[in-house]
């Protein structure tokens, strides 16, 4: 924590001088199958600070082996990732007073001369959680943050009085960047429902009352569905393209990376595709995610990837943009998830729904002159997004400069 000169009335002192961290549990008398409050980690919403879904499990589920807590308590997530991304929380509404949850918490109990809305607000902060991470302990993967470390932070204490008024004040100005947040959101949701809608303008097309030269065709008509693969005169440790799920761009629908693995690793066991074919994830929830891109730039213009690709090969009479914009319809991606085989988890669109699917399609002039509008489209409502994002980024960052305020008495 940086230097400054505190208030009149302020104290400086070490963390665990104003809360007990982890009290010792008390012997309780309780029935073995009596509710009892339990708080898992994902139970924490780190967004706002608060027990999104108390738990209630039979004390005998319980009472060996979890964190023991009362009401208003402070608890702080020790472990990474779940620490950095700032699962903190006070505990309210507990059964009894009284509760159990992760072990992965530590629980900071305020002593009389402080509330916990003031430690809590002051744990929260990324300041204080960045500074925490540079003290972590264990292997990778499973560091935490060591008792020791809250116990001997140096933490500015206001007079009861004093934390009352910053705390709601707090709360005041943390209530009008929430509602700021939320019209972000609905403004993000507002474009992406925009680009669907001029979609479902474009595809959606009447049987009966179809332009001039447009006609329907099934998907399977005018685009090979997963083509075999050739056989490829390949050296094993020549670089070739590779397209793992995780690098299609589903806000986009791009490719965000194209990798390039030796042909040796990949020849065997993925999907191969060609320049310019359209690649559509089966699997849930990669399909109801939008994950789906045209093959672009391709080594030798060849490539692989994920299993979880449909491919589709466009014939003459479409152009691979046309079908790509089509199948990237929130109505179409519905309608294939009502056709969903497979175990609940590990569900696929099967082949034949898009072999069977109809598509229109006008010449091919109209569909370069609809794409490029398209493609118009996208690119506003991609701008638009990126405004929201950095809108939200500067909420986050006014949050944190608020908090930095407060615990320097300046708000």
């Amino acid at each position: 924590m940086g230097v400054w000169e505190l208030p009149k009335g302020w104290e400086m002192l070490p963390l665990g001088e104003v809360c007990e961290i982890n009290p010792r549990r008390p012997r309780l008398s309780r029935n073995d199958d009596t509710p009892t409050s339990f708080v898992p980690m994902a139970a924490v919403d780190e967004v706002q600070g608060v027990i999104a879904d108390l738990q209630t499990r039979p004390y005998c589920k319980v009472k060996r082996g979890y964190t023991y807590f009362e009401e208003g308590d402070v608890l702080f997530a020790k472990i990474t990732p779940s620490m950095q991304n700032g699962k903190s929380v006070i505990t309210r509404g507990l059964i009894d007073s009284f509760g159990f949850g992760s072990t992965e918490f530590h629980v900071l109990r305020p002593f009389s001369r402080v509330i916990p809305e003031w430690v809590h607000l002051f744990v929260r902060q990324k300041s204080f959680r960045d500074e925490a991470m540079q003290h972590f302990r264990g292997a990778v993967g499973q560091q935490r943050v060591p008792a020791e470390f809250l116990e001997s932070y140096s933490f500015p204490l206001p007079p009861l009085d004093e934390q009352r008024r910053i705390v709601a004040r707090i709360e005041e100005l943390f209530a009008r960047i929430e509602k700021a947040r939320r019209l972000r959101a609905a403004a993000d949701q507002d474009a992406e429902r925009l680009m669907d809608a001029v979609r479902v303008e474009t595809f959606e097309q009447d049987v009966d009352e179809l332009p001039k030269k447009w006609r329907i065709f099934a998907i399977g008509e005018v685009c090979l569905v997963n083509p075999r693969r050739p056989r490829l005169k390949r050296k094993g440790d020549i670089s070739t393209s590779f397209v793992p799920m995780s690098a299609v761009d589903e806000a986009t629908g791009t490719i965000a990376v194209m990798e390039t693995r030796p042909y040796e690793r990949v020849r065997s066991g993925y999907t191969y595709f060609e320049e310019h074919d359209v690649l559509f994830a089966k699997i849930t929830p990669c399909m109801q995610n939008g994950k789906s891109a045209i093959a672009r730039s391709l080594r030798d213009g060849i490539g692989f990837g994920s299993t979880e690709f449909h491919v589709l090969r466009c014939s003459e009479l479409v152009l691979p943009e046309w079908v790509h914009q089509f199948i990237r319809q929130q109505t179409f991606r519905e309608e294939a998830t009502y056709h969903f085989r497979g175990a609940v988890g590990q569900q696929r669109v099967p082949k034949e729904f898009l072999e069977q699917h109809s598509i229109p399609v006008p010449p091919l002039s109209e569909q370069r002159r609809i794409v490029e509008y398209l493609d118009d489209v996208q690119a506003h409502v991609t701008e638009l997004k990126r405004f929201q994002t950095e809108s939200v980024a500067e909420l986050e960052r006014l949050s944190g400069a608020v908090l930095a305020r407060a615990f320097r008495g300046e708000l």
